[in-house]
């Protein structure tokens, strides 16, 4: 392997974070310029949602087809579109129409290079990568209310449009060094590598009676709801709940990025001393620590450390159950079933993040922390049965 990818796939990655918090650290201020209500930003998430679905669930054929690489250039060109889109919507349709490639954008390119490294490389470079995820998406959120101070979260989209673009130049220059580094076809386990015939891939229905594939979805679909939608919601609960200012509560929501940030960076080197399901199971008991937080009534210092205990949370969850992919069902479907968990991950953003808002608007943003704790609870359900399931088969 080119001693120069990984650093282009950990680029790629920022690139991925990026945009995925601007718009809820935006939206206090979006929504009355629009003419749009708090909840209204449900909306546009379930639109891109919908769109990374569909291109998840696409990914096995696009990326055999066309290779890790260029799908990776095309999706970051596409999310670099939208957000210079997004920076001259002028209504609330606008943006919901920007929405849809900003989306086919996000989902083909995670299944691809999540798969990658988790077939390639070992558990601490799953953990960095998604440090880099991190990266962008703490950005985000800090360009963001840096924009806001200067009054226009026009600029905001602008300015992170240009940074993807750049990003979008140093992948097409990369094109090269992605060459011949193209994934096991879903449901070969290597067969056909010789020049043989390869079997046809799994399918999904075959894939779904695999013994732990739904309940590792069920617990995919739950972390990603939570991060989600404490990702989006943190600035509006902020602001409607506690009364914190627009500006420095689009700053605060980047706490809850940096903590993810940084407890990836730690994770890697954690996680080469403890097994995928102990990182998930540490993940877990810090969220439940920082929801804690939030529903404790003593001031803005005590939510800060909760968004950031959250974060910390979230951070080994999502690598770790990626990661224990290939080891837990096979590399032979490692793509096919990434593929799904990346459409379960969608579909609960799509669903569980806008239903919040309504919550939030009609019974109030302090429902914020209790809703957290609900996906939190069904996610340890599953991700315990998962590892019961794995140490059966394992005697």
């Amino acid at each position: 392997m080119p001693a120069g990818l990984l650093p282009i796939i950990y680029l790629a990655f920022i690139g991925l974070g990026l945009p995925d918090s601007a718009i809820g650290s935006a939206w206090p201020t979006m929504a009355p310029e629009l003419g749009a209500g708090v909840s209204w930003v449900g909306v546009v998430t379930m639109i891109i949602s919908a769109g990374t679905i569909l291109s998840s669930l696409q990914s096995v054929r696009v990326v055999e087809r066309f290779g890790t690489g260029r799908v990776t250039a095309v999706s970051v060109g596409l999310t670099a579109a939208a957000l210079a889109g997004f920076s001259l919507a002028t209504e609330f349709w606008q943006l919901c129409l920007i929405a849809i490639p900003y989306g086919l954008g996000a989902g083909a390119v995670d299944a691809a290079l999540n798969t990658y490294v988790a077939v390639h490389y070992e558990s601490q470079h799953m953990s960095w990568l998604h440090c880099m995820w991190g990266v962008g998406a703490s950005g985000g959120p800090l360009i963001m209310g840096q924009c806001l101070g200067a009054g226009s979260w026009s600029l905001g989209f602008l300015v992170l449009g240009g940074l993807q673009f750049a990003i979008v130049a140093v992948l097409t220059l990369s094109l090269p060094l992605w060459r011949d580094k193209k994934l096991p076809p879903a449901g070969t386990d290597g067969a056909g590598a010789d020049g043989g015939d390869a079997p046809a891939p799994i399918s999904r229905r075959a894939l779904l009676r695999r013994d732990g594939v739904l309940a590792v979805l069920i617990c995919f679909f739950c972390y990603c709801a939570l991060e989600s939608t404490c990702g989006v919601w943190a600035a509006s609960y902020c602001t409607f709940a506690r009364g914190i200012d627009a500006q420095t509560a689009a700053s605060w929501a980047s706490l809850f990025y940096i903590g993810i940030t940084v407890g990836r960076g730690v994770s890697g080197f954690i996680s080469l001393k403890v097994p995928d399901h102990n990182m998930i199971r540490l993940g877990q008991a810090l969220i439940a620590l920082g929801i804690g937080a939030m529903l404790l009534p003593l001031g803005d210092t005590v939510l800060l450390v909760g968004l950031v205990l959250v974060g910390l949370g979230c951070a080994p969850v999502y690598p770790s159950i990626i990661h224990a992919t290939p080891a837990r069902f096979g590399s032979d479907v490692a793509l096919a079933l990434t593929g799904m968990q990346m459409a379960f991950a969608y579909v609960g953003t799509l669903v569980v993040s806008p239903l919040f808002g309504v919550i939030g608007q009609w019974m109030g943003m302090d429902l914020y922390p209790p809703y957290l704790l609900v996906f939190l609870f069904v996610m340890v359900v599953a991700a315990e049965k998962v590892n019961t399931l794995m140490r059966r088969r394992a005697a």
